[in-house]
């Protein structure tokens, strides 16, 4: 963090505080680096209807494969157009990263591969670079200097899901900073 933080500006208290308290709250306290597709088929149906009940797909013949759900959920958007790019642009790192295109637009700033980029957000260092580079070009420190806990995530999920946790680690972040804990 402290090579990453000051090349992507997030660089002042409420900053750093912001994106340690999404980033823990994304990855389940920096622990998760990878989207879990092991689901069942009644999960299926209830967190990707559009996919599977709506579209007449049975989930059953995709359930605890996640291979196949990636490739079914993730495939022919976000830049994904090649057999198997739902699942090799599976949402990974500390902000899950997902889809050909956020993979490509991040490789160009380390002049990789969308393929080589996807292998290093799959490492601690990728996984931590590609959340800053995520949180950088959407430009969410305007809100972290706003102390805009919702801007930020929205932002980031497109929604507020987790609102109240994340403004836990907000608040306990500020306060370690601060130097008041």
């Amino acid at each position: 963090m402290t090579a990453l933080f000051p090349r992507y500006k997030i660089d002042t208290p409420q900053r750093i505080a912001g994106f340690l308290a999404q980033c823990g709250h994304e990855s389940n306290n920096f622990t998760v680096l990878e989207e879990n597709l092991y689901y069942r088929a009644e999960t299926l149906d209830k967190v990707f209807p559009k996919y599977f009940k709506n579209a007449g797909r049975n989930a059953a013949d995709y359930a605890k494969k996640p291979e196949a759900i990636a490739n079914i959920v993730y495939g022919g958007r976000m830049g994904n157009t090649q057999p198997g790019d739902g699942y090799r642009f599976r949402g990974r790192g500390v902000i899950q990263l997902t889809g050909r295109d956020n993979y490509t637009n991040f490789g160009k700033t380390l002049n990789k591969s969308a393929e080589d980029t996807a292998e290093y957000v799959a490492t601690k260092p990728g996984a931590l670079e590609s959340a800053c580079w995520y949180w950088s070009t959407r430009n969410i420190n305007k809100y972290a200097d706003a102390n805009d806990i919702v801007g930020m995530t929205k932002a980031i999920n497109g929604g507020t899901i987790g609102l109240e946790d994340r403004k836990k680690h907000y608040a306990h972040a500020v306060e370690v900073l601060s130097g008041h804990h």
